[in-house]
């Protein structure tokens, strides 16, 4: 399944239409329907997104980034303000949500978004060694 690069029109940044939800092909149409369902189709340019499978690779990041900043600001609100830990409950569980749901779509956008530029698609097994 390959996608058609027209060469008179280039592909944008993987990054700003995956942030922006955009269509990776033409950065016009929306790459969502909803919060996390991919589009069937760009209604822009009509590229058939059903390739779409960013699988778990944004939970991935997320975890590892949000639990960076949230360990490291618990660390560092611990040891200046020395807080009960009821108060690093109230602090760090909604934080912890809130960084992962507001994280969770453009990192989905932009591994779709990167999916499409580098034509990238489930592995395939063939018998070509036969």
């Amino acid at each position: 399944m390959s996608h058609d690069h027209t060469p008179d029109h280039e592909t944008p940044n993987p990054f700003a239409t995956g942030i922006a939800g955009r269509c990776p092909r033409c950065g016009e149409g929306l790459l969502f329907t909803g919060f996390l369902k991919t589009a069937s189709k760009c209604e822009s340019c009509g590229l058939d997104l059903e390739f779409a499978d960013s699988g778990d690779g944004p939970a991935i990041f997320i975890m590892f980034i949000v639990g960076f900043v949230v360990i490291t600001l618990a660390l560092l609100v611990n040891v200046v303000f020395n807080p009960p830990m009821w108060v690093h409950l109230l602090l760090w569980i909604p934080t912890t949500i809130i960084l992962s749901l507001a994280l969770l779509r453009p990192f989905k956008g932009i591994m779709i978004a990167l999916q499409y530029r580098n034509d990238a698609r489930e592995g395939q097994q063939t018998d070509d060694h036969a």
